[in-house]
């Protein structure tokens, strides 16, 4: 039994704390959970959870960000999270913030990859908006793509074309084919 207990505490300890913020959520009378918060734990194979708002603050690299998602599930792993019809925002310090809105993503610990799925809607703190079906963001290298048609319009510009390339760290964005672009800096005369 002091074997088992051992091999299984962090299964268990897990349980515990779920069940503990399950019954004061319950007792503080939390009307605006409109349906079961927590819809499943299964040994082995993840959580899944609902409505719900996750942040994280980095001080270290000098960023917050947050996650509402009507739906995630982490796998039983812990090395991929996926989510459903969701909002990202990062929000970098001495930065312009950036919102991500769209229909499905996930996130692989294992290789840094963010992909992002279904209308996404991209908005930043300076006026500029990109418009796409699908984008893949890898973390460790800070570089953002896709290959599918993209629009990025700002204050005084309007670009489509087919597939994107963003390094991060350089700041450099590469529209890949098939582009057009509106520039309309007031009248001419």
């Amino acid at each position: 039994m002091g074997k088992f207990l051992e091999r299984q505490w962090p299964i268990l300890g897990v349980g515990v704390l779920l069940a503990l913020v399950t019954f004061y959520l319950i007792k503080a009378g939390k009307e605006a959970v409109q349906g079961p918060l927590l819809r499943a734990i299964m040994p082995g194979e993840g959580l899944e959870l609902r409505d719900i708002r996750y942040s994280h603050d980095d001080p270290d690299k000098g960023l917050k960000w947050f996650l509402d998602a009507k739906e995630v599930r982490l796998s039983g792993d812990k090395r991929s999270i996926y989510f459903k019809d969701f909002r990202l925002r990062v929000e970098p310090k001495d930065k312009i913030f950036l919102e991500l809105r769209g229909k499905r993503g996930n996130y692989s610990r294992d290789s840094g990859d963010i992909n992002l799925w279904g209308n996404l809607e991209g908005y930043s703190g300076n006026g500029y908006k990109i418009v796409t079906e699908h984008v893949i963001i890898n973390e460790k290298s800070r570089k953002l793509s896709s290959d599918k048609s993209v629009k990025i319009s700002g204050p005084f510009f309007s670009v489509d074309g087919q597939g994107l390339s963003v390094d991060l760290k350089k700041e450099r964005l590469k529209m890949l084919s098939d582009v057009t672009a509106i520039i309309d800096t007031g009248p001419l005369i």
